[in-house]
């Protein structure tokens, strides 16, 4: 009992935040969060391209929540695998960096420069192009004009919700859904094995992670202390 009520008060903010977020999911007050989510989803697709010596030519963000990339070459294993763990460990990042450092308002502003240039070099389509355009300028605006306790909230909230929605899009995906062209079926019409099993194999190393993530890389206590508040 005194060891959940430890955990409550020293981790209360964010246990309050995953509450919102579930809460307002559906709702179209989160519908630029949920965008951001597949274009991380998308982005981590893209990263893993180039890194295993392919070319990104297209990546894109719809209106409707879906996005795709098109590319030339790369590894497929580790480019289709990339969509759901890189956008776990882009959310892990996000939020461990927010609670143990002081840099928010840099990473902040990294992940503002870094969707114009995504923008300015793969995207196309005018609907991506406005939303990453829009979203990368209000990073960067939040990023010189907010403070940094601001900063911290917003990245927690970006990072915890990027990590929640992993386990969650590849059951649904995957193993509700198992008929639809996911990234775990293309897994195994190009490899092998079932979707069943590649989104099996996703989903328990996506929660392994976060429970890791959580259990280790907060410390005793996360709350932000605004400027001001009483230590």
């Amino acid at each position: 009992m005194r060891a959940a009520m430890r955990l409550i008060q020293g981790h209360w903010q964010l246990i309050t935040l995953c509450a919102v977020i579930f809460a307002l999911w559906p709702t179209d007050i989160v519908y630029p969060l949920r965008l951001l989510i597949v274009f991380l989803h998308e982005l981590s697709h893209a990263i893993a391209t180039i890194l295993t010596g392919g070319q990104v030519e297209d990546l894109t963000v719809s209106a409707m929540e879906g996005g795709h990339v098109i590319a030339r070459g790369g590894n497929r294993f580790i480019t289709l695998s990339a969509g759901y763990v890189g956008s776990l460990v882009i959310g892990v990042t996000l939020l461990l960096t927010a609670v143990n450092t002081h840099l928010d308002r840099w990473v902040m502003g990294l992940l503002g420069s870094g969707m114009l240039i995504i923008t300015a070099l793969y995207i196309r389509e005018p609907f991506a192009i406005m939303f990453c355009t829009s979203t990368g300028v209000a990073m960067l605006a939040g990023a010189k004009f907010l403070s940094r306790e601001i900063n911290d909230l917003l990245l927690r909230v970006i990072g915890l919700t990027s990590m929640i929605y992993v386990p969650y899009d590849i059951f649904s995906d995957t193993i509700a859904s198992a008929h639809l062209n996911s990234d775990a079926r293309m897994l195994a019409t190009e490899i092998g094995g079932t979707t069943m099993f590649w989104g099996l194999l996703w989903l328990a190393i996506s929660l392994a992670v976060i429970f890791a993530s959580l259990r280790y890389g907060l410390g005793p206590a996360s709350n932000i202390r605004f400027a001001g508040q009483d230590r």
